[in-house]
């Protein structure tokens, strides 16, 4: 009879384990949530800003590449 109890009772205490575990993890969306509340977005002169730097980063490497283009052009017409 204490076989039979003692059994019972560790049945209880592993679906109890089991039941804490899943109460535990939460769910992907609500994982999600709370990640996007800790997200900070750039304000619109921060955009404003890293566009206008992108732009002329973009501009600086077509003229440089433009010009390389250019030489080895003219390099190989005098060859």
């Amino acid at each position: 009879m204490a076989k039979k109890e003692e059994k019972m009772k560790k049945t209880k205490e592993k679906a109890q384990k089991k039941k804490q575990k899943k109460e535990k993890k939460p769910g992907y969306l609500k994982e999600v949530k709370n990640e996007m509340k800790n997200v900070t977005f750039p304000s619109s002169k921060e955009v404003v800003k890293y566009t206008i730097a992108t732009i002329v980063i973009v501009a600086f490497l077509v003229a440089f590449f433009l010009l390389v283009s250019a030489i080895l052009s003219w390099v190989k017409g005098a060859i």
